[in-house]
């Protein structure tokens, strides 16, 4: 019997059993697809991601694979009415200071590769049937590549079976929302003539909308944008050529060749439940967004990291199972928040008529970059976009504050300070840390525990990042902060667990060898 059966191997799928083969969970992972996909909506690799992908050695192979954006330029009528620059804004906040162009296609298959040396394949032309949660196991009936069936039994079962998820259906789960009027279009093409050639150009036109994205080779670009209403016809197939080139012509951009080319619509739905028993929903079958501001499938691989620390502590260390109930309760209000928030977006960028227009060309450009041009805004905005500012204040795992940090809150990076503090968390563990002098008494538990603790010495210039001086951090293994005490108490720590009914303080793979 496996210990989490995954029905699907796209992102999300992928990075959920990676995370849980490196803390030595058993995992299948089936998908009803003959290989990976050749094509990709989904482009950008947040910040928060690349901060993750340290934990497993994949942040470096992602940069070097994909292309480093590092600003956003808006258009109107053929003039750049605004430059946002990402290496301005993020310089303090992340290692990773630029939204990272990777396609999906590209993507999956260096997470394959990396599952793959693990010792993991993904089952391919497999499809789940059905299932049974009896509360202890479940069983799953799966068709295989031959037509077979196959019964299969595991504790837990993940859904990453994408917006049609046949997971969800089952659970009997609502999943909500509406789906946008217009037809948009991707496509990939050999481009020239726009500059900056490495940057994200976005145009604002009345007419149509279109966002380019550098990656790869020179002159390859993205294309995502929407189809004019007088260029759909009934039973019709859309080609590039039916795309209106307005927006493309007042960039002064020139396509040479189209490579690829698919129109879609977009939907926005939130699952009204993201678990039911021991059955989880992840990624698309769980929230699908509109592509503003390239959040969809990174909140997907968040998803799939933030449950798998949680069952590896379940299944590894006889956390409580109650421990779970918190994967909804942090993800769930986070997706229909970002949902709400890139609808708005979204429509806004996209609508139509001469108040619209008007807005778009000339208040919007001028709005951007006004704000852009305060510090402190400008940092705001990026972390946004780049997740880094994702916290999980309301969550039961989240505990204390000091200085300006709370529990719940990511980690600040402090390494423009002279010491990385982001370099132990790519161990998946519980780990305090502390700016200051750490007890001895801490000290001894921690030994005694197997629990790292990091013990920096205190510089001034760190409560300018907001800690405080000799407070207790203790970070949770997806490295957010689960608690935080000003005065650096051993008992803050014991007592915390306590309240969360762990048994024994076994909180590192390690002891349950």
């Amino acid at each position: 019997m496996c210990e989490v059966l995954i029905i699907g191997a796209g992102p999300t799928g992928l990075v959920l059993a990676i995370w849980l083969t490196k803390q030595k969970v058993k995992v299948r992972i089936i998908d009803k697809s003959a290989g990976p996909g050749d094509s990709s909506r989904a482009m950008a690799v947040q910040a928060r991601t690349l901060e993750l992908y340290e934990q497993v050695d994949l942040s470096e192979k992602a940069v070097n694979a994909g292309h480093r954006n590092p600003s956003i330029n808006l258009w109107a009528k053929g003039v750049r009415r605004a430059s946002l620059s990402f290496g301005d804004a993020g310089r303090d906040v992340t290692p990773y200071p630029f939204i990272l162009v990777y396609p999906q296609d590209e993507h999956e298959r260096l997470l394959i590769d990396q599952l793959t040396t693990l010792g993991i394949d993904v089952e391919r032309e497999t499809e789940l049937i059905k299932m049974d949660d009896d509360g202890q196991k479940i069983t799953a009936w799966l068709r295989l590549p031959d037509g077979r069936e196959e019964m299969c039994e595991t504790q837990f079962l993940a859904g990453c079976d994408g917006a049609g998820s046949t997971v969800r259906h089952q659970l009997g789960i609502g999943f909500p929302g509406g789906t946008y009027n217009k037809i948009f279009y991707v496509a990939d093409v050999e481009l020239t003539g726009l500059e900056p050639a490495d940057e994200v150009h976005v145009a604002l036109d009345s007419d149509d909308f279109v966002a380019v994205l550098a990656y790869g080779k020179s002159g390859k670009r993205r294309l995502i944008g929407t189809v004019r209403a007088d260029k759909i016809m009934d039973n019709k197939p859309l080609t590039f050529e039916d795309v209106s080139h307005h927006a493309l012509h007042n960039l002064k951009a020139t396509v040479k060749s189209v490579n690829w080319f698919s129109t879609y619509r977009v939907h926005h739905r939130v699952a009204e439940q993201f678990s039911k028993g021991h059955v989880f929903l992840l990624g698309d079958a769980a929230h699908v967004h509109s592509p503003a501001g390239g959040q969809g499938m990174n909140t997907g691989l968040l998803d799939a990291i933030n449950l798998a620390w949680k069952l590896a502590a379940v299944i590894r260390t006889h956390a409580p199972e109650s421990l779970l109930e918190s994967y909804e309760l942090e993800r769930l209000s986070f997706a229909r928040k970002l949902v709400s928030t890139t609808d708005r977006m979204f429509s806004l960028m996209t609508k139509e008529g001469s108040v619209a227009t008007q807005f778009k060309m000339h208040v919007l450009p001028l709005f951007a970059s006004l704000i852009y041009s305060f510090g402190s805004t400008r940092s705001a905005l990026f972390r946004i976009i780049s997740q880094t500012m994702l916290e999980y204040h309301h969550s039961p795992l989240s505990k204390g504050d000091a200085g300006k940090i709370r529990g719940g809150d990511r980690l600040p990076w402090l390494a423009p300070e002279g010491y990385d503090n982001y370099a132990p968390l790519r161990e998946m563990t519980w780990q305090i840390h502390i700016l200051g002098t750490a007890t001895k008494e801490l000290v001894d538990w921690c030994e005694a525990h197997a629990i790292p603790l990091h013990n920096m010495a205190w510089k001034q210039e760190y409560a300018d990042k907001g800690f405080a001086e000799n407070a207790v951090y203790l970070i949770r293994p997806d490295t957010w902060i689960a608690m935080v005490d000003q005065q650096g108490r051993l008992s803050a720590i014991t007592d915390y667990f306590t309240a969360l009914g762990f048994e024994r303080v076994a909180l590192s793979s390690k002891l349950d060898k």
